[in-house]
């Protein structure tokens, strides 16, 4: 490995050295602030390293780093997309942090083993988004969920042990699903490296006249797509997501449902435009399916949840389906057309403002009333001004209504859609958007609840400053990608890029 492959990969070294520091730190002292601030501020390295390898592909006007005899660039790529999941995943972590300096007291003599898990599993998604290669994609995906699983199950109780052996074994069974479908595709196409799977594929696709130009190839889709179901909450692998948000730590479920979702919409992506796109899109069918059925299944049966940390594992199933959207629309146009891609990426960024801001308003009011369900969080507009008019503003943001950023990300995924041309995803856009108008009921009663009714007790509702700094920069992130959305649209579109290029 040169020295070169050493910058390459910096940040993800960073990331892990500073995973490694906190829980060294935790053994010298049981100070919680101390804890936040090493693994806040420790976030500025790889964050620092990742800004200057994109003023490197800035100055030069590549697509992508490089450099003769490199042996990471045999796995890895170094690009815009990398890069534009890199800082989302990085401010999605930083922002759970702060926001975890007063519920972590919960987990008292665990504090130090929490933030180093996180930042283990944020290292594993900034492995996966830059991943070409298929050994490289699984081992991945193992750094990013055997963390997660362990934190699920920090809790001293029951149902956060339970959600720890669910996320567990429904990860380990998806994953040995996706690892026959890898298996399948190496063993038709002869490589694991997804530069050279395309073209292997576009061979086979071109020699014969069944769908995908194999049956192996068929059922590894199938795998493969059954596999990332389950890291993107899709339905109808999604049966974990509910127990897991209900008994999981807060702020681990707040991260889980951004960052990990991000990174498994960046592989599907990556996995699909770059190393399937030689197949000629006829499987964007089953991903249109999966879309339609994630939508319907989340918001009706959100519908009929009680708790809020529940009913937001629904919520993210139907946000799951949103996305789908953008990404089936990327598979059936033709060409070098970014505009489905770009559209799934600014979603992503759109939904980690809101979401983010509604699971740490949860976070703070759920810590000091010590429950999450719905019907205790009457006339929290009094007890709490700030905490109730922000998580107001993401459930809205979350239906889609101006000016948040999910509103220009719904029409954006939406029209990207309709731009293939094709009938069926011409339908699929009618069952989004009579899907956004059904969640607009169990948001809207949330809110319902928090405004209008009377208050059960009477006394305040508050956080410390940290926290109260972390959800006011996710909610003013709401407003601003909602008013000037054209920054990160830009930066979305010139990421995306580098995929049409392979």
């Amino acid at each position: 490995m040169t020295a070169y492959d050493l910058y390459l990969v910096s940040p993800l070294l960073a990331l892990a050295g500073l995973a490694m520091m906190v829980i060294i730190v935790d053994l010298l002292t049981r100070r919680t602030g101390l804890l936040v601030g090493v693994a806040f501020v420790g976030l500025a390295a790889p964050a620092a390293l990742s800004a200057w390898q994109l003023a490197e592909l800035v100055s030069t006007g590549e697509s992508r780093l490089s450099a003769q005899g490199s042996v990471v660039l045999h796995t890895l790529s170094i690009d815009r997309f990398s890069l534009f999941f890199n800082f989302l995943i990085l401010a999605a972590a930083g922002l759970v942090i702060l926001v975890s300096t007063d519920y972590s007291r919960r987990m008292e003599r665990l504090q130090g083993e929490f933030f180093g898990l996180l930042l283990l599993s944020a290292t594993g998604m900034m492995l996966l988004v830059s991943a070409t290669e298929l050994i490289t994609m699984y081992i991945a995906l193992e750094l990013t969920t055997l963390p997660l699983a362990a934190m699920a199950a920090f809790l001293p109780n029951g149902r956060s042990s339970e959600a720890g052996m669910k996320f567990l074994i429904i990860g380990a069974l998806s994953s040995a699903l996706m690892l026959y479908g890898m298996a399948l595709i190496y063993g038709f196409t002869g490589s694991t490296r997804l530069d050279e799977i395309a073209a292997a594929l576009s061979a086979g696709a071109s020699a014969g006249a069944f769908p995908f130009g194999s049956m192996a190839v068929l059922l590894a889709i199938v795998l493969l797509l059954a596999g990332f179901g389950f890291k993107m909450s899709a339905a109808p692998f999604q049966m974990w997501v509910p127990d897991v948000y209900e008994g999981a730590p807060t702020p681990m479920v707040a991260f889980l449902s951004v960052a990990s979702k991000a990174a498994a919409f960046a592989l599907v992506l990556r996995v699909f435009y770059v190393g399937f796109d030689a197949l000629g899109g006829d499987w964007w069918v089953l991903l249109a399916g999966l879309a339609a059925l994630s939508m319907t299944i989340g918001n009706l049966v959100a519908i009929a949840q009680r708790n809020i940390k529940r009913l937001f594992g629904y919520s993210t199933i139907a946000h799951a389906g949103y996305i789908l959207v953008g990404v089936a629309a990327v598979a059936s146009v033709d060409g070098t057309a970014t505009f489905g891609p770009s559209s799934v990426l600014f979603y992503l960024a759109a939904y980690t403002a809101a979401n983010l801001t509604a699971f740490f308003a949860i976070v703070c009011i759920g810590n000091r009333i010590n429950s999450d369900e719905i019907a205790d969080y009457s006339g929290m507009l009094r007890r709490a001004p700030f905490l109730a008019i922000a998580l107001g503003l993401a459930l809205i943001a979350l239906i889609g209504v101006p000016p948040t950023g999910l509103f220009f990300a719904k029409i954006y995924v939406f029209a990207a859609a309709i731009n293939t041309g094709e009938s069926l995803m011409t339908w699929l856009v009618i069952i989004g958007v009579v899907n956004s108008a059904v969640s607009a009921y169990y948001y809207l009663r949330i809110i319902k609840v928090m405004f209008l009714q009377t208050p059960i007790h009477t006394e305040r509702v508050g956080a410390s400053w940290p926290v109260n700094v972390a959800l006011g920069i996710a909610t003013l992130a709401i407003l601003w990608l909602g008013v000037a959305p054209t920054p990160l649209l830009g930066a979305a579109e010139r990421a995306v890029s580098v995929l049409s290029g392979g």
